[in-house]
């Protein structure tokens, strides 16, 4: 009996049944190593420490970023991927990648909070921020950020080593900061207005106080009070400045301004 297939279909039909028949098998998807192998790999990665001629850092960071990444994506309750989250985050920062870095530093100290290690992500939260502020005349938000890192640290963990350590850059970050103000005094006292000066001089005084800004903000807030014919104020602080910083250049400055405070 003559099939009721065309010709066309009897043809190919079996051609086509070839080919499946033949077609290779799927490859098989390759095993994912141990979470100590894959820590490891990264690990060896970072340690590649590469420089062309001392200039460039030619070390293998996103490849290590990317093994431990598998790790935490894949292990993410093996104690590997608890080391593996801080890898990352140092190899961002020896990047400085800053808001990377940060970002994971973040992560670690909340999703780990007990952890030994959060005292360290703090403070290199801090230095995070600390890097990205500027000069003492420009915005000091990130100024701020670090500062409360900072604060944070050492007040949760006051005896830790990065609590000891970020000592003087806490330091140094109030007397950016200080400093600032202190620009925004001299900045109204230059267009003579006096009274916000004078507000910006006083804000040093209380909020950053013993940084070495003092006498200068004394001696300026003098001037705006002498300016404002608040004598008495004006002569209280240039005797206060003579009592306290004899000898110094600011204090001879005060000494001739008493006159004209009476």
């Amino acid at each position: 009996m003559t099939s009721s297939l065309p010709k066309v279909l009897r043809v190919l039909l079996p051609a086509a049944f070839l080919a499946c028949a033949s077609a290779p098998p799927e490859p098989e998807i390759a095993e994912l190593p141990p979470a100590e192998e894959l820590y490891q790999q990264g690990v060896a990665l970072l340690e590649e420490r590469r420089e062309l001629l001392g200039l460039m850092d030619l070390t293998p960071y996103q490849e290590a970023i990317d093994k431990f990444q598998e790790l935490v994506d894949n292990y993410p309750y093996s104690e590997y991927a608890v080391f593996a989250e801080l890898r990352i985050a140092d190899a961002y920062y020896d990047q400085e990648r800053w808001d990377e870095a940060l970002s994971y530093y973040r992560d670690f100290a909340e999703l780990h909070p007990e952890h030994e290690k959060v005292p360290y992500t703090m403070y290199r939260s801090a230095l995070c921020h600390a890097a990205k502020s500027p000069s003492a005349e420009r915005d000091q938000t990130a100024t701020k950020e670090a500062l409360a890192a900072l604060d944070q640290l050492m007040t949760r963990y006051p005896n830790s080593a990065e609590a000891r350590e970020a000592e003087p850059l806490w330091k140094e970050l109030r007397m950016k900061l200080g400093e600032h103000v202190l620009g925004i005094g001299d900045f109204y006292l230059e267009r003579e207005e006096y009274q916000s000066a004078a507000g910006r001089y006083r804000q040093v005084l209380d909020e950053y106080p013993g940084l070495g800004l003092d006498a200068d903000a004394l001696y300026k807030l003098g001037l705006c009070y002498t300016h404002m014919n608040r004598e008495d104020d004006a002569r209280k602080i240039f005797e206060v400045i003579l009592e306290n910083y004899e000898d110094s250049e600011v204090a001879r400055a005060a000494e001739d301004q008493i006159p004209s405070a009476n």
